[in-house]
């Protein structure tokens, strides 16, 4: 089995980046993570996918092993860190997978850079207009007509923002816990010391609220999302794209799904992952495995 290395970089912009990497003959492809994980997430795949792949899974700002000198509040400044990333390891004409918020960040990334990524694959991912977050009530439900609109609304979420950074602050893994085996792992949970480990890894996160602003408010699509106008980036998205959602998803809607594959257009494949929640990775890995080989190679052959 090839070797997972745990490494790090420093970015132009001061940011200190932690990534695991395995090296491989074959295609380059990049691993990004999504909200409440890292690197360390993508450990299965790492592990069992094609060893031929050359992989390298990035922590974002503020998780896992990266720096957080600089708040962000947008899905566009992650992206420019990615591209920062990608130049300081060299790296063009790879693939890009993004999982859940990682999705958005890897669309934004192709919009702003054409030429590095040259096949985008979305897991599970985030909206083309973005991921709204509502207010909720004194019993922890959402109320679908008042929706946040503000860095300090977000702030202020009793239910969502501060609970889960209380968590953090007080290395409180039962409630991760609880939060995981609710909405990721409801049918199939990691093996043991793999969930101990992905729990101690969500502690590392410090940018909680600012990623729940940065999906609030982000919108690449061409249509207004009920917060604000799109910018339109979609339209720069001019790759192969995969879409993979989990038929049993409880983070991400088919309605979210649905505008991804709308404003994509014809740029864009969909599999639905049958029997699948928000980690395919547990839920069913042949099956992800075998969907994203698939694209891959079919694509490698096509540009050959």
């Amino acid at each position: 089995m090839s070797v997972i290395v745990q490494k790090s970089v420093k970015l132009a912009n001061g940011e200190t980046f932690g990534y695991r990497e395995r090296e491989g003959s074959g295609e380059t492809i990049l691993l990004v993570h999504g909200n409440m994980t890292s690197s360390k997430h993508w450990d299965l795949v790492m592990e069992n996918i094609d060893p031929s792949f050359h992989l390298i899974a990035v922590d974002m700002r503020g998780f896992g092993e990266s720096t957080y000198h600089e708040k962000f509040y947008s899905i566009k400044e992650l992206a420019v860190d990615i591209k920062l990333f990608v130049d300081e390891l060299g790296l063009s004409d790879f693939s890009l997978i993004g999982w859940s918020t990682g999705g958005a960040v890897g669309m934004q990334f192709a919009a702003d850079n054409p030429g590095y990524c040259n096949k985008l694959i979305l897991l599970a991912s985030a909206s083309t207009r973005g991921y709204p977050i509502f207010a909720t009530d004194e019993t922890g439900q959402q109320d679908l007509s008042k929706r946040l609109t503000s860095y300090e609304q977000v702030l202020q979420d009793k239910t969502r923002t501060i609970t889960i950074t209380q968590a953090y602050e007080t290395k409180n893994k039962d409630m991760l816990r609880m939060i995981w085996d609710f909405a990721i792992y409801h049918d199939n949970k990691p093996e043991k010391e793999r969930y101990e480990a992905y729990l101690d890894d969500m502690l590392t996160q410090r940018n909680y609220p600012e990623i729940l602003h940065a999906l609030n408010t982000f919108n690449i699509s061409e249509k207004n999302n009920g917060l604000k106008d799109g910018t339109g980036d979609v339209k720069k998205i001019n790759i192969p794209v995969l879409v993979l959602a989990g038929e049993k998803d409880l983070v991400i809607t088919e309605q979210m799904t649905g505008e991804i594959l709308e404003d994509l257009g014809d740029k864009a494949t969909f599999i639905p992952l049958k029997g699948c929640g928000h980690s395919a990775l547990v839920d069913d890995l042949p099956q992800l495995l075998e969907a994203i080989t698939t694209f891959v190679k079919k694509q490698e052959e096509q540009y050959q």
